[in-house]
């Protein structure tokens, strides 16, 4: 079950990364950097999981918080550069 999650993930990930070398504005590009970074914490969150692991819920924690900076600022950017 764990394998098949890890698949779903994966393709998600793919997704956004296609979305984000296609996006035509810089707007879609943030967007899919943000859903990238999220399908790494629940990545790394499902591999977490499994028995055995030597993957540790703190690292969930700096990828997130490092995705929600990253995002943020990039919010900033895009919101001075429009006025």
């Amino acid at each position: 079950m764990i394998d098949v999650a890890l698949v779903i993930t994966s393709a998600a990930a793919l997704l956004f990364v296609a979305r984000m070398l296609r996006g035509p504005a810089l707007v879609d590009r943030v967007i899919s950097v943000d859903g990238l970074v999220s399908t790494i914490v629940i990545g790394v969150t499902i591999a977490s999981v499994r028995p055995g692991s030597g993957v540790v819920e703190s690292t969930v924690l700096v990828v997130a918080l490092g995705g929600f900076v990253g995002t943020a600022i990039l919010a900033r950017f895009i919101e001075r550069r429009g006025s």
